[in-house]
């Protein structure tokens, strides 16, 4: 292993046999990762993608999506903290690989040890390119992902100067298709807004080692600025003063296999064969804080950084959420939109299960999911109170999209993306477990009077609006969203 001091092997579950309280509780609370076993079998993808010897098909994707323009890492060169990145079709790529391969078959005979560029496909946003391909279906266990729910009917940015052109499909999601051949790999890294992923080999097999955040600071320099690019490099002690004392778990991931990355863990992947994969970075309730924390220690990089210009500028607190947005993906305004959009709508789950007869036989569960979602969203907002970017005079100063987007409750509640968000987490919900009785549709309001579709539950027969906006009609910053989860969670 190079080296390496490999401390524990990552644990294999039958995913058929594992209930979702128990993946809760083991893996998304207890922040672990695992192996799930069982749940690829139905796939698309698993006959369509691979070959009959078990390779990738890659004749399929030049022929069916070859003109995609697609991201292309260069597994050999290296560019400041990532691999140096190439934007190419799929079809040009595969050239690639195929020549890839027939010169290291030339190579073998030769003798001779140089090979051109390991090229690896990242971060394709198939999903969002191909609606109407179904290769997979999330598994139940990771369909409680606000982050692709929130991003599959709102946009991250809303200002104009960081807002993305509404057509542009990068950004659009966080659901990914990987393709490289044997030896391609990532770099030592954390995931994206410290986020939750899951990771499935459709084909092939790959290596993870995987660094607990409690060790996170022995891959870092004593000024906790850069990290350890490739373990197996010979790393600098001096530079690195800890690594050496790092402990990893290392799993390797056979085909049909997939693996649930926890939120924080540094991770280096290595693929063993040739290998597709599909990839979503994800967060729901459970790791809320864990993003909030990032977005925190991000901004305040960018706040030192132009520090010196505070006292000659008027918009200072906007520049540095301009610049966190840039650089993080998502700033402090972006995130309360979220986490608010997401308590309004778990506050209306919760108004159908109170109006529900038997809600409490039935449907007792996922009352307890509901409260808890609204419960870890309040915690985050507390956490938020104190800094500048919520201060009233930057508030009265953020754009009028940002701001009504989370003020205005009623607003919210009538607005056509929102229901969608509603829509969407129902049917998510619905899916999570079948072992959570339910005696509803998929795709209809849990559990609202008289069967109505939840794009409707603004009507005289249905109460919801005038539940929530009759507790708080304005949601003027993070104090205002506390006091109204606080008061609603009572009522029901």
């Amino acid at each position: 292993m190079g080296g390496l001091q490999i401390g524990e092997k990552v644990e294999r579950v039958d995913g058929r046999k594992l209930r979702y309280e128990e993946f809760v509780e083991r893996y998304l609370k207890g922040n672990r990762p695992v192996v799930l076993t069982g749940l690829m079998d139905a796939w698309r993808a698993c006959s369509d993608w691979v070959s009959p010897d078990g390779r990738p098909n890659l004749s399929f994707f030049a022929h069916r999506f070859g003109k995609s323009r697609v991201q292309v890492a260069d597994c050999c060169t290296r560019d400041f903290t990532d691999q140096k990145r190439l934007e190419m079709s799929v079809a040009d790529f595969i050239s690639h690989w195929l020549g890839l391969s027939a010169e290291k078959c030339a190579i073998d005979l030769s003798g001779s040890e140089k090979m051109g560029s390991l090229l690896y496909l990242k971060d394709w946003h198939f999903v969002k390119e191909y609606p109407d391909y179904v290769a997979y279906t999330t598994p139940p266990f990771f369909n409680d992902d606000w982050l692709n729910l929130y991003l599959d009917s709102h946009y991250m940015h809303r200002d104009s100067d960081i807002h993305h052109d509404k057509n542009e499909i990068n950004c659009a999601d966080y659901r990914f298709v990987y393709m490289g051949a044997k030896g391609t790999w990532t770099p030592l890294h954390a995931d994206v807004f410290r986020s939750y992923s899951w990771s499935a080999n459709v084909c092939g097999k790959k290596q993870w080692l995987f660094l607990p955040p409690s060790q996170r600071h022995l891959v870092f320099d004593r000024h906790l600025k850069h990290s350890v690019y490739n373990v197996y490099d010979d790393v600098s002690e001096t530079q690195f003063p800890g690594f050496k004392k790092t402990i990893w778990w290392e799993c390797i991931q056979e085909q049909n296999e997939i693996i649930f990355v926890p939120s924080g863990w540094y991770h280096q992947v290595h693929n063993l064969e040739d290998t597709i994969s599909i990839n979503h970075n994800w967060f729901n309730a459970y790791n809320l804080s864990w993003v909030w924390n990032l977005l925190v220690e991000d901004y305040n990089v960018a706040k030192e950084y132009i520090e010196d210009i505070r006292d000659i500028c008027d918009d200072f607190e906007s520049i540095c959420q301009r610049n966190l947005a840039a650089n993080t993906g998502m700033n402090f305004y972006d995130f309360f939109i979220l986490i608010t959009r997401f308590a309004l709508a778990n506050m209306i789950q919760l108004y159908h299960l109170r109006n529900e007869e038997d809600a409490v036989s039935n449907s007792s569960n996922k009352a307890h999911h509901f409260i808890s979602n609204l419960v870890s969203i309040s915690a985050v907002a507390s956490a938020m109170k104190s800094f500048e970017a919520f201060a009233g005079e930057n508030l009265n100063s953020c754009s009028v999209k940002n701001r009504s987007a989370f003020s205005d409750v009623k607003q919210n509640l009538e607005e056509k993306d929102f229901h969608e968000l509603c829509m969407a987490l129902v049917t998510a919900y619905e899916t999570i477990d079948g072992r959570w009785e339910q005696n509803f549709e998929i795709g209809k309001a849990p559990l609202c009077p008289k069967d109505s579709l939840l794009l409707n539950c603004s009507g005289a027969d249905c109460g919801v609006q005038n539940f929530v906006t009759a507790s708080s009609s304005q949601i003027c910053g993070p104090e205002d969203l506390i006091r109204l989860i606080e008061l609603l969670v009572t009522l029901t």
